[in-house]
């Protein structure tokens, strides 16, 4: 679907794309939450897996499809357009809660959690870089933040929702049911209602060096992988980040449940961590447009490490993980929107779906990480320990960023970019 009006920046000039965008961004969240406070449960109860390492094989599968997939679709961006790929994504979701569903070994799980990787790869880089399209670079953090809210506002109900539910009825049913009405109503949103945002891409491009083209998908991986400074810090931390965040998920209900937590209580930790991440990343994106980048992901990181630290240290004690979650949130929501937002100053336009693409690469192949790291600990040396590795990898993360990250590297800055009334004033070219 196209529009027929002129094309203009601007969060207040898109508002209706970009509700849109942010309710699809809701039911993309709401699909992984779904399985936060029930898929391993439903893989010690239903499929009697022993190994931590076996039940996390779900997380391993998931982050593997979706970071490559975030690669491809970063490419195929420019090429096919974000819409196409957004409908694609919802397409691929909807064999996924049948597949769960009809089960009858583990590994048919994996291959449905493969698929959900792909379907979060599409539907989740899409409407990330589409916001982004639709609002140019003076409201980026802002944009980004309720991007980032309403999708992990969508993980936080439907994990507690889920847990809830899941103590009364089958938590398989629970999550079967549920996931199929989310990605068939996300699918007739999203090609009944979504335009494409090719026509605020070439407007804010033009503001730029108009002979430039898009980089090759191999150029854009060494830049944001080693290359360039900016880049590759953000794409550490993001991949660290990620993989507590694997953690968390997978481990974290089976930590709880060995120490006597029930499936509402492991469905109010696995949904406080989301549900602060979620609306704390309203103020957090918007904050990063003004005080810069760095000091949030830098704190964000500690942050992380010592809510992790804590949690290592309470026994399963429902308080203190509840009191964990709430600091691992805070730690996130500083960290998840300003990562992207620094990722996208640093580029130009044209350049913004590649290399935001190679960025969540390598951030959800900490779900990869996450999955091995913390299952294999996790058999050897029990879960505290497990937890207490990954929190010394988020700290270490913190000060990579703190010495590596440099301010104000690309074409976005604060000396070639403001607001003149009703117009947008981009490096020295006027766009209304």
């Amino acid at each position: 679907m196209t529009g027929s009006g002129p094309v203009r920046l601007g969060l207040r000039e898109n508002a209706s794309q970009f509700a849109l965008l942010v309710a699809i961004t809701a039911f993309v969240g709401a699909m992984v939450g779904l399985e936060r406070s029930t898929l391993p449960v439903i893989g010690r109860q239903d499929f009697g897996l022993a190994s931590n390492a076996a039940v996390l094989s779900f997380i391993v599968a998931f982050g593997l499809s979706k970071a490559v997939t975030n690669l491809g679709a970063g490419a195929l961006a420019q090429r096919l357009g974000r819409r196409r790929l957004l409908v694609a994504g919802w397409l691929i979701a909807l064999p996924v809660p049948l597949l769960v569903g009809v089960a009858p070994s583990w590994a048919l799980v994996v291959v449905a959690n493969a698929l959900l990787g792909v379907n979060q790869g599409l539907a989740w880089s899409m409407t990330v870089v589409m916001k982004i399209d639709l609002v140019g670079p003076r409201r980026r953090g802002l944009a980004l933040g309720l991007n980032e809210a309403a999708g992990y506002g969508g993980v936080a109900i439907a994990a507690v929702g889920s847990g809830w539910l899941a103590s009364t009825l089958a938590p398989r049913d629970v999550l079967v049911v549920a996931a199929a009405v989310i990605a068939m109503t996300a699918l007739a949103l999203s090609v009944l209602f979504v335009r494409d945002t090719a026509g605020h891409v070439a407007l804010e491009q033009a503001s730029h060096d108009e002979d430039s083209v898009a980089p090759r998908l191999r150029s854009a991986f060494a830049d944001a992988t080693w290359r360039r400074p900016a880049l590759r810090s953000c794409s550490q931390a993001g991949l660290v980040n990620n993989l507590n965040d694997g953690l968390a998920w997978g481990l974290v209900p089976l930590f709880l449940a060995a120490h006597g937590a029930s499936l509402r209580e492991v469905g109010v930790v696995a949904g406080i961590y989301p549900a602060v991440w979620g609306a704390g990343q309203i103020f957090t994106g918007h904050w990063s447009d003004r005080v810069g980048r760095k000091p949030l992901i830098v704190a964000g990181m500690l942050l992380q490490a010592a809510a992790l630290g804590t949690l290592a240290l309470s026994d399963g004690r429902f308080a203190v993980a509840a009191v964990a979650a709430v600091l691992l949130g805070v730690g996130t929501a500083l960290v998840y929107p300003t990562l992207i937002a620094a990722i996208s100053d640093a580029v130009a336009p044209i350049a913004r779906a590649p290399t935001v693409g190679v960025y969540r690469f390598w951030r959800d192949m900490g779900y990869a990480a996450g999955g091995l790291i913390a299952g294999t600990v996790a058999d050897a040396l029990g879960f505290g320990a497990a937890i207490a590795v990954v929190a010394g990898l988020t700290a270490a993360s913190g000060a990579w960023v703190a010495f590596d990250l440099r301010p104000g590297e690309g074409p976005v800055d604060g000396d070639n970019l403001r607001l003149t009334g009703g117009q947008q004033v981009l490096a020295g070219h006027t766009r209304t």
